[in-house]
């Protein structure tokens, strides 16, 4: 059967409730458990599933909320085999209130359990005439009119407003706004808005019909000053959580109001999920806080209006039981516990398989909800589904759980065992027992409860899994102990028990038995109870016979245990012995009696067949058992009443039972019981008193009511209880019964009675109830049930044709039960038959009445009803011609229009057809397509084969037999767009990066696109195994005829297909073919997985790992690295190293021995290293050690010898000892030594004298040997020189601790030590004694100590040892470590969000980089972020930054001394710029007089999204602005209210996280009449405006003239400076050079390069200068190094501009200037240095330390000539400058000049300088080397990067052997990086950061300039000297003359 449409509303989301049961494998679970309201139109009837389902397969049922199971009504409701529900369609006077309003619930039954559903409402919709109709409405012309549909109340809640009508024309948007609730906005109200009439459709959302209402009008005034006043609001809104509410508020007035929102009171504060709309405030994600009054406050200068409307937001229903899973046991006890959210009054009630449940004995419910459900002593039954319901309303919810019950009887998990045991031993017996609850366990011996004592304890535990461990522990076991341990378990469930022997060790022997007394026919158990141990064996003897001796005996030799089956008396009664055979000649015996007894036997009787009234008599015989017996009688397991009259009989071993009047009341069991002291017996009979059927009730005539319920009243008693069957004969006539066929509409109820629950009009007939039950006769009884019908209208002329002016008469027949009163209505007003224009007649014809109604003198059309509980309706019509139809359209597409239409009057007369025409509006009539004769049946049509975006003229004509009518109304109606018909062209993938491609494409071909093209619809869809192939869609608006998008976001080196599709306002158009592109490679996101290493000898590591998952490799693998390096012993970190392979492993080799090493693991693709893997520590295998690395024997006396060594180079392990050799030749004795690890000398006493002996040393690992040292010979002797033990060497420490210099020295006499040191001053080494002070001292022992050693005790120091007979020195290099050398930073790429970060390592400062610490800031922010980096990274990468954001950062390396200096700050630029607009776009759409659009889509959003948007604008001439601010950018903005003919200012400021962009802009409003306006005048108008205007031009140009006079005198003094300066400079040409007047002849014979003169060094003398503490001022000057060449560089204020006035490509040329002298230190050659690489090692360093006083200067300048070919000269040079003791280096400030205007470029040239000190003698090497400015005169430079690194500092100032200089890189810094000196707080002050200040980079919009300038004391370039030629040199000697006076001063 195919069930007709339904039209359904469904209440739900779906969702799937799930349980399991484990042991049954069933299911139960809900597929809709939110299904609660099901609503359907009585003429389509529906389906409801029912929302439960279970494996296996379930059985459904439906019942009514009251639980009674549904039955079917024939044609009414069915129940499916699948448990669908069906109500079928019905006549409203079918209308049950029990079946179609009311509530239903299903349940669900399987193995595993019974669930039932939520409630369910199911709602029948009938249907019923209703209009909808809609007023005129009134509106000011630039306001906003509100047109409502007003619809019946009686139906308001089906129908929906689905469209609006503007002259049969769909309205869809611009001014037009159809609100949520169907009303409708007309905004900015214009005068032609008066001209249509406006009429509302809509549509019942269940039976599907649709009403169009009356036409209104829009009547448009001028405006007029007024209060506001509300045109649209609401009283109250509902609502559930999370869904989105519009409250309405909107209100008319002049000038146009003013909005403000209220919530209980308070003022609405902005909340993302708050936005007021046009129509009013909408609520996004509602939630319950947002119930309560808002008040919408509206206001103009000319009064105030409010709207109150409440909110009632409700939180869905949810029910939750805890615990989600319950899994117990018979038994136990089991807690449920329900929570409920949603509401706070609720009912909540238990069910247990579909089944409430009540609190009884062991079910308690508790809390305040009833919320809690506890249950004990849980049986086997009360397993199964268990359901929490909570009802609120209309509302319900339910949650369930399984409830799953196992059998808890105890079972043995784990126990002891057998076994034999010593005396004292202890012993320690376990069980191991799960149950439910948890079982009980006792222990026994030999079958005698174990008494605790000392020696006996008993303890218990209960395990994590449930389970019980019973421990028995004997701590001193006795031979008395052995014997048979038993281990009881017992719990309410059941018991179980384990038993084992014990055997103790000692002298066998028998415990005493007790005499047993056995049950004759039962089996009997004797045990032997032996204890002691060994044994030979044990027999059991009766009567001297060695048993068994027949087939019932059973002797288990092994534990002594006798079995008797089936005890007989006769022969098992005796004595019995136990013996024991303890020895082969030795036994031992016990004997025990046994008595048997024999239990009573009962001869089985039976009670025969009785009727009540008879006499019995029943006799108990007991025919067998031991006396005495005594016998007792039970009824139903009680002792029998005395009020039943019973007579018990005992005599000797019989009881006999009479009875003598029997009745029901004797109905039983009845029992016999018989006892001795042997058992109980006991014999059960039934009896059984038959009582014949007898009516109770006697059914009777009865009537019913159809459709209602009718119960048939028939009951019975009998015994046994009657069996009631009920027939049925139909009709009236003679009966002939047949059996009635149970079903779910006929039921028989337990009394007997028949129950029809809806009564249908074939019931009608004789009912025969019949009772029996094998007793006697049956009796039966009939009767006759009459279904009484309602009065129901069969028939009536649905219409009737008159004639005007003449009688009609009608007739309507009405069936059902007498009396039937029928009343005529005409238009909801009854008919009074009394009226001389009507006349009544009723009469009867059989079953049926007909009335009949005449009307006389008809005029027009009526309609007439007949009304008795259900209507008829007639028309009487008058013929005529037919009016025309009234056609409107009813859709209208791109290729066809359907039209509607309405007769209003047909002519009363059928209608034979109509006539449709349609031209084009361009055409006359005469040229119309005619469709002729459409069908009358129709009120619609569609006109097909239209062409898209067309107008076209249609008009219909009516015709009936009388004739045909005229034209109707004419149609103007234009076609839709139609979806595009062809693909965009063109379209091409870019993929640009990693995660992004780039979409190319041009618009469809012209006459394919059928409309506008407004946007396009992106596919793109993933190829890969994980990918779904379904295409990811994005929506994107058009911008021109080529479009282009980036797609971003997506997965690394994936393949992507993707389609494009042109989209207009009729839909999206074709996709173009696909095109499959890949992403670009990108470097692995993830390191490799389980990385292991494994040493496999002293010089190999093994190591293997995973390879990546395909997700995280991001391109295709080119192999694996392996980064290693060592962890020194001295804290140091060896060589890092790398090696690449292809293979998931790798061995290492040529590994040094017994080294720790660290290991990482990288894959790489084609773009580079992916993330490494975490460190990994592996140390090689240890070895047998190298030989000591050096050996000493020196004498000590004439027969002693000391022998020092120095460990070995290669430990290769942990050294355990040294063993010493000492030898004698002749004869060869070898004496061997041992010393501790951890000591290097030894003293051999007991030699000869003036002998020599051969004396080495070896080292011992846990490896062995290693290789002796070199052999030396020594000889005692008496006068013995000295000598020192300490070998000379390198000593390394960290700065800051104290270090102790040994030398330790020997001799005959005891020589004396002094300590001396280097000078460091001259190449040749000169020591001098040491100074002893505070912080440096000479032990006794001759050790030299330093305390807090500083950089400046780095050098050598010689240790002489002396004594009368010799001397010896031994020479030490202390080396200093200090922190390391600040790393030069360098940004390697940038993107819109991250930045990549390279550098170049600084001087380790003697010790290697343990780490490197990047911070990082972002721009104007004084929050620095950290992030740990491992030494051997040389780039990172920082990600989620802000889009064109500049950032800060500086970087930090860490050796083991500590964190160095932080590097300079460089600053970079994420990709990305401000906001641009773009000039191809017309800002301004469309201007009228009051309104102006503008056009937004020009607005480029620069790679940055918009962040914020602000308009502004004003009348030309006027100060206020108007305001409007957003926060995104939308596609154009109305600018409303202005005034007619008025010129206005605009000005626009868009902005994005990378800057601000501003448009200013003029228009004006147009005429009344759609005319523009004159331009603007810029002549003076004299108003007051203009009045102001003039008074601001005035003080304007006071100001000018103010400005130019001070420029005039400023330039006046320039000139006159500069002449004085002339003056200077003629006298310094006179002298024969400047080193003269700068410093006597002495100072003269240092020739030392001059880095920088900061006047800090400067004093009175030049002799004062070089040995005196400088004295400190503010003014620097920056010098050059200057070159062989002699020549100066100075930069001219025209040098500095160069950058922004160049236009042509650029040749870089880098110049290092070199230094006279280079006898200080090694000068390093860095022009090929590359990033990563260091040009120096430590190792490369070979003359003595000098102080680390480092400078590296660079100047990149451009010359624009493109002729010359770029080269470099480098060097880098070295100042041994003496600083004072305790002085201290300051780091200094960083400024930066830029001529730059752009942001970027200006960053770009940013100049960034360091100061250094410099002593005299270098001011007066520049002098020397003026005339190298010569050579560089005529060229042009300009700077682009000026990189100054004084790398001196207090922590620095101390270097030694190994030591690099500080890189300079000649590559320039990319665009967007700039260097600064000032520093962020240091990594080891993290503490103190949120309280320092953080250093600002400068920038060129700051007054850079003029910052950078002062430091010069107030000199400027632009001064006198500084132009490019010949000035610069004089002016140079001039400008340090002026500074040697002012430091001179």
């Amino acid at each position: 059967m195919r069930h007709p449409s339904l039209c359904v509303c469904v209440k739900h989301n779906w969702e799937v409730f799930f349980f399991y049961n484990e042991e049954l494998h069933a299911s139960l679970y809900f597929v809709n458990a939110s299904l609660q309201e099901v609503v359907f139109a009585s003429t389509t009837g529906t389906l409801v599933p029912c929302p439960a389902a279970g494996i296996p397969p379930v059985t459904l049922r439906w019942y009514l909320a009251t639980g009674e199971e549904i039955y079917d009504v024939p044609g009414i409701r069915h129940v499916h085999p699948n448990g669908t529900l069906q109500i079928f369609p019905f006549p409203p006077s079918s209308f049950n209130n029990l079946i179609h309003d009311n509530t239903y619930y299903c349940t669900a039954e399987n193995p595993s359990g019974k669930i039932r559903s939520q409630d369910v409402h199911i709602k029948a919709v009938l249907r019923e005439p209703y209009t909808v109709r809609v007023e005129d409405q009134k509106a000011m012309r630039g306001n906003v009119a509100v047109f409502k549909c007003i619809i019946p109340s009686s139906v308001e809640a089906y129908i929906t407003v689905v469209s609006w009508e503007k002259d049969t024309v769909s309205l869809v948007s611009g001014r037009f706004l159809i609100t949520s609730t169907g009303a409708l906005y007309i905004l900015d109200v214009q005068n032609e808005d008066g001209l249509y009439n406006y009429r509302c459709i809509t549509r019942h959302r269940y039976t599907g019909e649709t009403r169009q209402s009356n036409s209104a009008r829009l009547f448009v005034s001028d405006p007029a000053n007024s209060a506001p006043s509300i045109l649209d609001g609401f009283d109250h809104r509902k609502a559930m959580a999370g869904q989105r509410v519009e409250l309405p508020c909107k209100a008319s007035g002049h000038p146009a109001p003013k909005y403000r929102w209220l919530k209980d009171n308070v003022p609405w504060e902005p909340d993302s999920r708050f936005r007021q709309t046009v129509t009013g405030l909408l609520i996004e994600n509602t939630r319950p806080s947002d119930s309560g009054s808002y008040v919408c406050e509206v206001w103009n200068n000319y009064g105030t209006a409010e709207m109150i409307g409440r909110l009632y937001v409700k939180q869905p229903l949810k029910a939750t039981i805890s615990p989600r899973k319950v899994k117990s046991s018979v038994g136990s006890q089991v807690s449920l516990s329900c929570s409920v959210t949603g509401t706070e009054d609720q009912e909540l009630s238990w069910y247990r398989n579909g089944e409430i449940i009540n609190p009884g004995n062991n079910v308690r419910i508790t809390g305040v909800n009833r919320e809690n459900l506890i249950m004990d002593g849980m049986a086997k039954s009360d397993g199964g589904a268990y359901q929490c319901f909570v009802r609120k309303d209309k509302m319900s919810a339910q949650d369930y759980v399984q409830v799953v019950l196992e059998d808890g009887t105890p079972k043995i998990i784990s126990a002891f065992s057998e076994k034999v045991v010593s005396p004292g031993e202890p012993v320690s017996l376990m069980c191991n027992v799960k149950g439910t609850p948890l079982p009980t366990i006792t222990w026994t011996l030999d079958e005698d409860p174990i008494v605790k004592d000392g020696s006996h304890r008993i303890s218990q535990i209960i395990t994590s899994e449930g389970n019980v461990v019973s421990y028995l522990n004997i701590s001193n076991t006795q031979v008395r102990d052995g014997g048979v341990y038993r281990c009881t378990a017992n719990n309410s469930a059941g018991v179980i028990l384990y038993q084992a022997r014990i055997n103790v060790r000692g002298p066998a022997s028998i415990r005493p038995m007790k005499n047993i007394t056995a049950i004759a026919g039962r089996d009997t158990y004797i045990h032997c109870r032996v204890i002691g141990y060994p044994y030979y064996s044990i027999k059991w003897y009766k009567n001297s016979n060695l048993l068994p001796f027949n087939h019932r005996q059973v002797a288990f030799e092994n534990n002594g245990t006798l079995k008797l089956s089936d005890v007989q008396k006769e022969v098992d009664e005796g004595e019995y012995t136990c013996n024991v055979l303890v020895q082969p000649q030795l036994s031992t015996s016990q004997s025990v009696h046994v008595t048997v007894k024999v239990p009573p036997f009962i001869q089985p009787f039976e009670f025969p067949r009785f009727s009540i009234g008879q006499r019995v008599f029943i006799p108990c015989v007991v025919v067998s058992g031991d006396l005495p017996i005594t016998i007792t009688w039970q009824k139903d397991g009680r002792p029998i009443p005395a009020s039943l009259g019973v007579t018990i009989d005992n005599i000797d071993f019989t009881s006999s039972l009479r009875i003598s009047n029997l009745s029901l009341l004797h109905n039983g069991n009845y029992t016999c019981i018989a006892r001795n002291d042997a058992a109980a017996v006991e014999h059960q009979s039934q009896l059984i008193v038959r009582v014949p059927p007898r009516f109770v009730v006697q059914p009777s005539d009865q009537d019913g009511i159809y459709g209602k319920a009718v119960i048939l009243n028939c009951s019975a008693e009998g015994y046994p209880v009657p069996t009631i069957v009920w027939k049925y004969s139909k009709g009236a006539g003679v009966p002939q019964f047949q059996p009635i066929a149970l079903n779910g509409r006929i039921q028989l109820l337990t009394n007997g009675s028949l129950l029809i629950k809806h009564v249908l009009e074939e019931d009608s007939g004789y009912y025969l109830c019949k009772v029996s039950n094998d007793v006697g006769a049956d009796v039966s009884k009939s009767m006759y049930l009459t279904v009484k019908i309602p009065a129901m209208i069969t028939s009536y002329p649905n219409t009737t044709l008159a004639t005007q002016g003449q009688k009609k008469e009608m007739s309507c027949t009405a069936h059902g039960e007498k009396p039937i009163i029928v009343r005529w209505e005409k238009e909801d007003r009854i008919i009074n038959p009394e009226m001389s224009r009507y006349l009544v007649s009723t009469k009867e014809v059989g079953d049926e009445v007909i009335s009949t109604l005449q009307v006389r003198k008809q005029i027009g059309p009526q309609i007439i009803q007949i009304c008795q509980g259900v209507l008829g309706l007639v028309l009487i019509q008058v013929q005529e011609p037919p009016d025309p139809p009234e056609i409107e359209i009813r859709e209208v597409r791109a290729r066809s229009i359907a039209l509607r239409w309405t007769m209003g009057f047909d002519g009363n007369s059928p209608i034979t057809g109509y006539d449709i025409e349609c031209k084009n509006k361009s055409d006359s009539w005469d040229s119309v397509q005619r469709t002729r004769d459409v069908s009358p049946q129709l009120n619609q049509a569609t006109i097909i084969d239209l062409h898209p975006s067309s107008t076209y003229n249609i008009r219909m004509y009516a015709k009936n037999r009388i004739g045909k009518s005229e034209a109707s109304n004419e149609l103007t109606i234009t076609t839709d767009e139609a979806a595009p018909d062809g693909p965009p062209q063109d379209v091409q993938l870019e993929p640009i990066s990693s995660q992004s491609i780039r979409v190319t494409w041009k618009a469809p071909k012209k006459h394919l696109q059928n409309g506008i093209i407004r946007g396009y619809q992106i596919g793109y869809r993933e190829y890969s195994a994980g990918g779904n192939f379904q295409f990811n869609i994005i929506s994107i608006d058009t911008t021109g005829d080529s479009e282009v998008y980036t797609l971003n976001n997506l997965k690394k080196f994936t393949q992507y297909g993707m389609v494009v599709q042109a989209c207009n306002r009729a839909g999206i158009g074709p996709s173009s073919q696909e095109i499959i592109t890949t992403t670009l490679e990108d470097v692995p996101s993830c390191p490799p997985g389980n990385v292991q290493a494994t040493a496999t000898s002293p010089e190999t590591i093994s190591i293997s790992w995973s390879t990546l998952a395909k997700e995280t490799l991001n391109g295709i693998l080119q192999g694996f690295r392996v980064i290693y390096w060592a962890n020194l012993l001295d804290g140091e970190l060896g060589e890092i190293k790398n090696v690449t392979t292809t293979q998931p492993s790798l061995e290492l080799d040529g590994l040094e021995k017994y080294t720790n090493y660290s290991i990482q693991v990288l894959a790489f693709t084609r773009a580079g290293d992916g993330v490494r893997s975490e460190q990994i520590f592996t140390r090689t295998k240890e070895d047998v050690p190298g030989p000591p690395a050096g050996v000493k024997a020196a004498a000590a006396s004439a027969s002693t010898v000391f022998v020092s060594w120095l460990p070995p180079l290669k430990l290769n392990g942990i050294i355990r000892k040294y063993t010493v050799f000492c030898s004698q030749p002749y004869p060869t004795v070898i004496s061997e030594f041992e010393a501790s690890p951890d000591s290097f000398s030894y003293r051999i006493p007991n030699l000869s004298r003036n002998r020599q002996y051969s004396v080495w040393v070896v080292a011992v690992t846990a490896a062995g040997r290693g290789n002796s040292s070199e052999i030396i010979t020594v000889e005692p002797l008496a006068k013995a020189p000295a000598r020192i033990l300490t070998f000379s060497g390198t000593v390394t420490t960290p700065w800051m601790k104290d270090i102790v210099l040994p030398c330790k020295a020997v001799g005959d006499p005891a020589p004396t030590v002094k300590w001396m040191k280097d000078s460091q001053e001259l190449p040749i080494p000169l020591f001098h004694l040491v100074m002893i002070d505070g912080r440096r001292s000479i032990f006794s022992n001759g050790s030299f100590v330093i305390r807090t050693v500083k950089a400046e005790d780095s050098g050598y120091y010689s240790c002489v040892a002396s004594n009368n007979w010799g001397s010896d020195e031994i020479i030490l290099n202390l080396q200093v470590q200090v922190p390391p050398d600040q790393p030069r930073l360098t940004v390697s790429k940038t993107t819109s969000s991250s930045i990549t970060l390279s550098w170049i390592p600084g001087d380790n400062g003697g010790s290697s980089i343990r780490g490197y610490i990047l911070q990082y800031s972002e721009d104007n922010s004084e929050q620095w972020g950290s992030f740990p980096i491992s030494p051997s990274e040389r780039s990172y990468r920082l990600e989620t930054l802000k889009c064109g954001t500049w950032y800060k950062f500086t970087l930090t390396a860490q050796n083991g001394v500590g964190p160095g200096r932080i590097s300079e700050i460089i600053e970079a630029k994420t990709l990305g710029k401000e906001p641009q607009f773009s000039k191809e776009q017309e800002l301004f759409a469309s201007i009228n007089t009051t309104r102006v659009r503008l056009n937004l889509i020009g607005w480029n959003d620069g790679g940055c999204p918009i962040t914020s948007f602000t308009l502004e604008y004003r009348p030309f001439g006027t100060t206020v602005w108007t305001t409007a601010q957003r926060t995104s950018l939308s596609k154009s903005y109305i600018l409303y209210d202005l005034q007619e003919a008025t010129w206005y200012e605009l000005q626009m400021r868009v902005c994005n996280s990378a800057g601000c962009a501003e448009k200013q802009a003029k228009f004006a409003t147009l005429n009344y009449d759609g005319s523009t306006i004159p331009p603007l005048i810029k002549s003076v108008v004299q108003s007051e405006e203009g009045l102001g205007t003039n008074e601001g031009l005035k003080m304007l140009v006071t100001i000018s003239c103010i400005l130019v006079g001070v420029l005039v005198l400023f330039v006046m003094l320039l000139i006159v400076r500069r002449r004085r300066r002339e003056q200077r400079l003629k006298r310094l040409r006179e002298a024969p050079s400047l080193q003269s007047h700068l410093s006597p002849a002495e100072s003269r014979q240092l020739p030392l390069p001059v880095v920088a003169l900061g006047c800090e060094c400067l004093g009175t003398r030049s002799k004062a200068l070089m040995k005196a503490k400088p004295t400190l001022c503010t003014h620097y000057l920056i010098i050059f190094p200057l070159t062989d060449d002699r020549s100066t560089v100075l930069l001219t204020d025209a040098d500095f501009g160069e950058t922004s006035k160049q236009k042509s490509l650029t040749v870089t040329h880098t110049v290092h200037y070199q230094s006279v002298s280079q006898a200080t230190g090694p000068l390093v050659d860095v022009s090929d240095a590359r990033p990563g690489t260091n040009p120096t090692t430590r190792r490369s360093a070979k003359t003595g330390p000098t102080a680390r006083n480092r400078y590296a200067s660079q100047w990149t300048l451009n010359r624009p000539h493109p002729t010359i070919s770029a080269h470099t000269l480098t060097t880098d040079w070295r100042l041994p400058t003496p600083r004072p003791a305790g002085s201290v280096d300051k780091e200094s400030d960083s400024y930066s000049v830029s001529p730059s205007q752009d942001t970027d470029r200006a960053r770009s040239s940013m100049v960034s300088t360091e100061s250094a000190s410099s002593t005299y003698e270098e001011l007066a090497r520049a002098y020397e080397h003026a005339k190298m400015e010569e050579q560089l005169r005529h060229a042009k430079f300009t700077i682009t990067e000026c990189f100054i690194s004084d790398t001196s500092s207090e922590q620095l100032t101390a270097g030694t052997n190994d030591y690099t200089d500080s890189l300079t890189s000649s590559t320039p810094s990319e665009s967007g990086i700039c260097r600064f000196t000032a520093s962020p707080p240091k990594p080891q002050d993290g503490g103190r950061v949120m309280n320092m200040a953080v250093p600002k980079a400068h920038r060129p919009g700051e007054a850079a300039e003029g910052r950078w300038w002062s430091l010069w004391g107030g000199f400027h370039p632009t001064h006198r000297g500084w132009e490019a030629g010949e000035g610069r040199s004089q002016y140079l000697l001039e400008l340090l003359t002026e500074i040697t006076g002012v430091c001179s001063s």
